[in-house]
């Protein structure tokens, strides 16, 4: 029995170079850093994974392609989460500091803005009450006769 093999294979899986004029236009796919699960993934397997046998987890665990540790954090996160909730004051949050000195602050410069027109207005009528006083006055000067027109 004999055996033929051809030499451009063995080659290729060699390592070795080929004279193949279509490389393999393929690019391998690179890792995008560390995978992000929603809050609402994380409480639908924590509650699928925690009444089930120890196969069983196992089994869900490589079907999800998660590891234990990642469910033993989100227990701890969904824990820390509750506790959380259950110590907070129930009613309406408390006010930022930060967005009642912004209220504050537009509150004064809208009270300015409103005086800065009505000093604008003063200033303006004052302008053309002057204005009239002056000819006015030109108006009733005596002229070199020592008459008023």
């Amino acid at each position: 029995m004999t055996i033929t093999t051809n030499s451009t294979a063995d080659a290729r899986h060699d390592g070795g170079v080929t004279n193949d004029p279509d490389p393999d236009p393929e690019v391998p796919e690179r890792a995008r850093g560390p995978r992000r699960f929603s809050a609402a993934y994380k409480a639908r397997v924590l509650a699928e994974y925690e009444p089930l046998s120890k196969a069983d987890k196992g089994a869900l665990l490589r079907r999800e392609g998660l590891y234990s540790s990642l469910l033993t954090e989100w227990r701890l996160q969904r824990d820390q989460g509750a506790e959380e909730a259950l110590g907070r004051r129930a009613g309406r949050q408390a006010a930022d500091p930060r967005d009642r000195e912004i209220a504050r602050l537009r509150r004064d410069r809208d009270r300015l803005e409103s005086e800065l027109g009505k000093a604008r207005k003063v200033i303006e009528v004052q302008g053309k009450l002057s204005a009239l006083l002056e000819q006015l006055a030109t108006d009733s000067a005596p002229n070199e006769m020592g008459e008023t027109k």
